[in-house]
């Protein structure tokens, strides 16, 4: 009369054991969820993407993220609007679609002296110019010269390069095109005047609201 007893033995085992797997499951679910991500997380999640470009790595901009407000902000200098424009990308990707992005890059072209003003350079900007209209004299001076002051104009959010054109000859600088105050007309008369090797500059700005 033994078999009664082994048979309830076994099925008290065979419960114990199913119940025991079940905590065990449910433990190791628990324990595999993953962690909620923290502001220094999504902070080095965007720094390791714009350090991996080569254009931003050198600018070593700012990041300040804060994941209770989705909120990222991004600070520190680039030297064209393109690679601004290029840290903002970088930095919504592969984080919540919802995440708001404060930009507060500023851009400020890298000062090219006269002696590292290659002919090659004097080439390209001569093709950028006649591209936006601008006319350039022969000499490899007034390319710089132009260089340099469309760089200071695209820094300068007053004043619309793509508005403005830029003849640059033997040293005599006509800016042409139109701008929406007369502070915007003033400031780009000061930054062509204030760049090395001007001679003069013919202020031909259009005044137009709106």
């Amino acid at each position: 009369m033994r078999t009664p007893t082994i048979l309830i033995t076994l099925t008290f085992l065979i419960l114990f054991g199913f119940l025991a797997g079940c905590s065990q499951t449910g433990s190791t679910t628990a324990a595999s969820a993953p962690p909620a991500m923290t502001d220094t997380d999504l902070q080095h999640s965007i720094q390791s993407r714009l350090n991996a470009d080569p254009d931003l790595s050198v600018a070593k901009l700012d990041v300040d993220a804060d994941v209770k407000n989705n909120t990222v902000t991004l600070k520190g200098t680039v030297p064209t609007e393109t690679a601004r424009l290029r840290a903002v990308e970088l930095a919504k990707a592969g984080v919540p679609a919802n995440l708001a992005i404060t930009d507060k890059i500023d851009v400020k072209p890298a000062e090219i002296s006269r002696s590292e003003f290659t002919d090659e350079m004097a080439r390209d900007a001569r093709e950028k110019a006649k591209t936006a209209g601008d006319k350039l004299g022969t000499s490899i001076n007034d390319a710089w010269i132009h260089t340099k002051i469309t760089s200071k104009l695209i820094s300068d959010r007053d004043t619309p390069v793509r508005k403005i054109n830029i003849d640059v000859v033997d040293g005599v600088v006509t800016l042409r095109g139109e701008v929406k105050t007369a502070t915007a007309k003033d400031e780009a008369d000061r930054s062509a005047m204030d760049t090395e090797g001007v001679k003069r500059v013919r202020n031909l700005l259009k005044i137009t609201a709106g």
